[in-house]
């Protein structure tokens, strides 16, 4: 066997089709830059259509990390809330300034080790995602060493537990008052980037002997650690590194929406969190980003059945929750007819993409068959 069978992409010459695909990836990654900038520069959206890109973009973020845990390693979580709001909390309280700091810790002054703490919000931003993962670290050392779904009861329980400590921590989170007056420093080039980079590092991370692993576990435990995996530490591995990419999403978050307290972490973020990779389906990577960027912007498109509305000569009133009824009816649809979610349990590739139209139309002919041979 020689070097140019074993390493085709590298030097034996490049296919058609592979080409092909370089080509079109290049194209888009060249649309996807334009796109942008006219957004970023106003061209295209206000300030709420960017606020709305932004948070899909940081929702799909969070959808992948809990698909990491979740979709990949078959192991059940419900603290992405809980990871999100100390992510969001460690990237403001260094990124603040000590004035503004001083401004917002009126009922009990900020601890003296914080109070002229002051970084850049890139290093705050990944230091909040490195105590993340360090407190998915802990968490997971006990909880791994058992086996089942030990795992969701301990991260519910971690994730309401910060939340009340992030209450009643007044001198150092500001208590239920929270943080206000968050720079806005972060806008679609940092959300897009850090999206760009979770994807590449997934897509690598999935095609080495990791990410082979991660998908034998979650297939058959007990046949995977009969081949010599390390359960325990394939389990750490990667619930640590969904906790790391749930802190960033969640100090994000913290700048795009520019105000946070313990009651936007609440319990019901990690049930919107596990909708959207249910909704885009579990394992894929296509899917966290499809149901984040659905959810986002179907909770904000059905707003007005909040307000009232009218059908022809019946007017509705206005009934608090009634979106989230239609929006749970919508999901019932997709769980009931979509089992694999809206992705179909399978990524994107340009080969899928260029065969749709050849596909949708032998599916036509096939019926077409069948439909003259009962005749």
């Amino acid at each position: 066997m020689t070097d140019k069978t074993i390493y085709p992409g590298l030097i034996g010459q490049m296919s058609k089709k592979q080409r092909r695909n370089l080509a079109l990836t290049s194209i888009s990654i060249l649309l996807l830059v334009a796109f942008f900038y006219l957004l970023q520069n106003g061209f295209l959206l206000d300030n709420y259509g960017i606020r709305i890109v932004n948070l899909c973009l940081i929702y799909s973020l969070v959808g992948i990390s809990l698909n990491l845990i979740q979709g990949y390693t078959g192991q059940f979580s419900l603290g992405s809330a809980g990871f999100m709001a100390i992510g969001a909390y460690v990237t403001t309280l260094l990124a603040l300034s000590p004035e503004v700091k001083d401004t917002l810790f009126y009922l009990d002054p900020i601890v003296p080790w914080l109070a002229d703490l002051h970084l850049p919000f890139l290093a705050a931003l990944v230091l909040g995602g490195v105590l993340t993962a360090a407190a998915a670290f802990l968490i997971g050392i006990p909880v791994f060493r058992l086996k089942g779904d030990y795992l969701s009861v301990a991260t519910l329980g971690f994730s309401e537990i910060i939340r009340i400590l992030f209450v009643n921590l007044q001198n150092v989170t500001n208590g239920a008052t929270g943080l206000k007056n968050i720079p806005s420093t972060v806008n679609v080039w940092w959300t897009g980037t850090a999206l760009i980079l979770a994807v590449l590092f997934m897509v690598r991370l999935f095609r080495s002997s990791y990410g082979r692993s991660f998908k034998a576990i979650r297939n058959d435990e007990f046949a995977a650690e009969a081949i010599g995996i390390s359960l325990m530490r394939h389990k750490l591995l990667a619930f640590c590194t969904s906790a790391f990419m749930a802190g960033i999403a969640g100090g994000l978050m913290a700048s795009v929406v520019g105000t946070i307290n313990p009651a936007l972490f609440r319990q019901s973020l990690s049930n919107d969190i596990l909708l959207i990779i249910v909704l885009g389906g579990t394992g894929t990577i296509t899917g966290s980003i499809l149901g984040g960027c659905i959810f986002i912007i179907a909770r904000e498109a059905l707003r007005f059945l909040d307000n009232g509305f009218a059908i022809g000569p019946v007017t509705v009133p206005a009934i608090a929750g009634l979106r989230m009824v239609f929006f749970s009816l919508l999901l019932m649809i997709v769980v009931l007819f979509f089992q694999k979610g809206l992705a179909g349990g399978k990524e994107f590739s340009w080969d899928r993409l260029i065969g749709f139209p050849g596909r949708v139309r032998k599916s036509i002919q096939r019926l077409l068959h069948r439909g003259d041979t009962n005749e």
